[in-house]
């Protein structure tokens, strides 16, 4: 565990809304929103690893396989080679940071990687760390 404490969740109009994101987060909210919206899935997401390459996904939801937005892009970065994560964005109806979510991120960014949570329309209405996930 890291002794440092959180980032505290932002309140809307303060610093979690998009306007004062830096434009490399700016533009995660951005894939993280087209990307949900193109199938309509429950969820978006949005990582940038050590390099600074992007991966964008949405939830799936087959009957035989169910991953969170968050899980499929730490597959997809991990399949393309990146060893950390430095960001991520999560979006959806439900804008909370699952213990699911959490750890995957976690595994790849450590408990202090950033994580902007938005809702559907990509409005940022908290900003925590991987390791503040709600374990229950």
């Amino acid at each position: 565990m890291s002794a440092s404490s959180p980032t505290p969740p932002a309140t809307p109009g303060s610093a979690g809304s998009a306007s004062e994101l830096s434009s490399e987060d700016a533009k995660l909210v951005t894939l993280a929103r087209a990307t949900r919206a193109r199938i309509q899935a429950a969820q978006g997401a949005a990582v940038r690893d050590e390099l600074g390459r992007t991966y964008a996904a949405a939830s799936v939801a087959l009957p035989s396989l169910t991953l969170t937005a968050a899980q499929v892009c730490v597959a997809m970065a991990v399949a393309s080679g990146s060893t950390r994560i430095a960001a991520a964005v999560l979006l959806g109806e439900d804008a909370a940071l699952s213990a699911a979510d959490g750890a995957v991120l976690a595994d790849l960014g450590g408990p202090d990687v950033v994580v902007h949570l938005a809702d559907a329309r990509g409005t940022v209405l908290a900003s925590t760390t991987a390791g503040a996930a709600d374990p229950a």
